[in-house]
């Protein structure tokens, strides 16, 4: 029998890993795992006091910017290379949700997802990708399970995961001759603030926590972040938390007709709930932050 050979694993030690959307939640607690081995934390986000909290638990960097601005994230990026002398890794991770039907949904609260978790992943990668190509470095787009099954209610964040998948699909094939290594995260419900305010929703709240099965259980921030330090110490392709997310990938053709026999059910009051209450909007303190810019 021939043995499988071992698989190589990066040492992040001495590192430079840059971070959007790392004031809290899943961008905070990977910072804080990788400082943990030694890397060298740059973070990029809003809400600054909160910002330089976590830098200071990390013993980085924080640079307060709107991943939605070309010229902020520019000037944070030039200040990290200044900082550091380069950047090996990016998390593009900076993400909002907001509460919503498409026919009655706030227009301003849908384009601003939009533009947050998909042109503001373009622009962080955009803006990085020089760097990680001088050091033939890993980059990570932060999608999710939404990628993968579009529930009522959450079409901006939706459409705007499925293209953040698109995207690091076409990098990874664009710039692996470079020596650069490209992975996608698709996570499912973690118990971040964007989720638990998410669930105090009069509306989303019950029909997220009404779905069946595994499909409405949320899982600890620390699981992500095990597996997000993992997925860079070994520049995976892909990372998947619950485990069972990345078997579901390989079912996506049936999951629109699942989620339409469940939304039969469950759609048409909440449809009318929420639009005659005007129920719709950014949720959470990222959702707050990213309203004020």
């Amino acid at each position: 029998m021939t043995s499988q050979p071992e698989e190589v694993t990066v040492d992040v030690a001495g590192k430079v890993v840059l971070i959007t959307g790392a004031a809290r939640g899943i961008g905070a607690e990977v910072a804080r795992r990788l400082a943990a081995k030694g890397a060298k934390l740059a973070l990029v986000g809003l809400e600054g006091d909160q910002l330089r909290q976590v830098a200071e638990q990390c013993d980085g960097k924080a640079w307060e910017a709107d991943v939605t601005d070309w010229e902020a994230l520019e000037t944070a990026v030039n200040g990290v290379v200044d900082h550091y002398g380069g950047i090996d890794v990016v998390v593009a991770n900076a993400g909002i949700a907001a509460t919503g039907f498409v026919r009655s949904m706030d227009p301003t609260a849908f384009e601003r997802v939009i533009e947050v978790n998909l042109l503001g992943v373009w622009r962080t990668v955009r803006t990085c990708l020089p760097h990680i190509i001088a050091g033939r470095g890993y980059c990570l787009v932060v999608s999710s399970l939404a990628a993968i099954v579009h529930i009522p209610g959450n079409a901006a964040y939706s459409a705007a995961k499925a293209g953040c998948e698109a995207f690091a699909d076409s990098l990874r094939a664009e710039v692996r001759h470079l020596g650069v290594d490209v992975g996608v995260a698709y996570f499912s419900w973690i118990s971040t603030d964007m989720v638990d305010s998410a669930d105090e929703h009069p509306v989303f709240g019950p029909l997220r926590t009404a779905m069946p099965g595994l499909a409405g259980k949320k899982y600890p921030v620390s699981t992500v972040g095990k597996a997000v330090v993992r997925a860079i110490t070994r520049r995976s392709k892909a990372v998947h938390v619950p485990g069972w997310v990345g078997g579901l990938k390989v079912f996506r053709a049936f999951t629109p007709r699942v989620v339409d026999l469940q939304a039969a059910k469950s759609v048409p009051a909440a449809d009318h709930e929420m639009a005659i209450n005007d129920l719709s909007g950014l949720v959470g303190p990222g959702g707050a932050a990213a309203r004020k810019n």
